[in-house]
């Protein structure tokens, strides 16, 4: 028998100050069997840089035609692709394809230079893609939120996201490795 998706419904209030965006989001997650608290986080961390009343969660892990997050026109056109870790090449180019803008959050401390140093080359040529990396010290600590029901507030500036969450902060600052050209 198929294990089924934990359904995880949290409130999400964001002060973004870098792109005046002010709101509260109420998320609904379905997290995969396989997904990990971290990456589950990851995916609201995502949510938070680039929210939009528009922005919707893919179908998630299992889906290979789908980003992590994503936002549409009003005309069907995909506006912004969100993917998280360290994906095929290929999918980030055909993401490219498809997309007015392509973000990727990458994680893992030793994976993820590994994984740079052998695609950046490649992904350069990409002008809507930007590509950060977020430490695994700070992704851990956003991880250790993860609750059904949670309460978040979120504050971003200078790119810098800070969340408050049951009397706790947590600072995550993304380190860009590529920038997509305007």
């Amino acid at each position: 028998m198929a294990l089924k998706s934990t359904v995880y419904k949290l409130h999400l209030n964001i002060a973004d100050l870098d792109r005046q965006v002010y709101g509260d989001f109420p998320l609904t997650l379905a997290r995969h069997p396989s997904e990990t608290d971290l990456r589950m986080m990851l995916r609201v961390l995502a949510f938070a840089l680039h929210a939009d009343p528009a922005l919707a969660f893919g179908r998630g892990i299992s889906t290979d035609d789908e980003p992590d997050l994503w936002q549409h026109s009003l005309t069907g056109e995909i506006e912004h692709w969100i993917d998280l870790g360290t994906p095929d090449p290929d999918r980030l180019r055909r993401a490219c394809g498809r997309a007015r803008r392509v973000w990727l959050y990458g994680y893992g401390d030793r994976a993820m230079p590994v994984w740079w140093d052998k695609h950046g080359q490649t992904l350069a040529r990409h002008r809507h893609l930007s590509v950060h990396q977020i430490a695994d010290r700070e992704a851990q600590a956003l991880a250790q939120l993860a609750r059904p029901g949670l309460e978040l507030q979120c504050t971003i500036s200078e790119g810098e996201a800070l969340f408050n969450a049951e009397g706790t902060a947590i600072s995550l600052a993304p380190r860009l490795l590529q920038d997509a050209s305007p």
